[in-house]
């Protein structure tokens, strides 16, 4: 099994306005969770609600504008509330690259799926893969829109 899922794809905006897109509550509710309940600042513990698929709680890891935000997470829709060192957590990783030509490359990594519990390893790996695909198709259409 695979211990992380990466994604890369180029991104025709700024990185001010790709990072602010991944990063920011108001902007990343248009294209990935339906609903976040807390800050988004590192160390936070915001919520991101996935309508009937649940909810769960977030550790917001680092934030370095415009280029890098990271936060850990109960993959799978678990709706683990509790504190995050009592729990195996993945870690999402953005990384904004500014291409020069008015794209940027966006490199999105989820790491950690070894540390998970044995049983849920492969559902969960194989979930967020398929996910994260899907996200990243709506957060390219979110900017196109927001572009237009």
């Amino acid at each position: 099994m695979q211990d992380e899922i990466r994604r890369e794809l180029t991104i025709n905006a700024s990185q001010e306005r790709l990072y602010a897109a991944v990063s920011s509550a108001e902007e990343l509710v248009k294209w990935f969770p339906e609903t976040i309940e807390g800050s988004m600042e590192p160390g936070e513990e915001p919520v991101f609600g996935f309508g009937e698929h649940g909810s769960g709680k977030v550790l917001i890891v680092d934030a370095r504008p415009h280029e890098y935000f990271a936060y850990r997470w109960i993959p799978g829709g678990n709706p683990f509330k509790g504190e995050f060192n009592e729990a195996n957590t993945t870690l999402v990783e953005f990384h904004i690259k500014d291409n020069g030509d008015g794209s940027c490359q966006l490199t999105l990594t989820e790491s950690g799926f070894s540390s998970l519990p044995e049983d849920f390893i492969e559902k969960a790996y194989k979930d967020n893969s398929g996910g994260w695909e899907f996200m990243l198709e709506r957060l390219q259409t979110y900017i196109g829109k927001a572009a237009a």
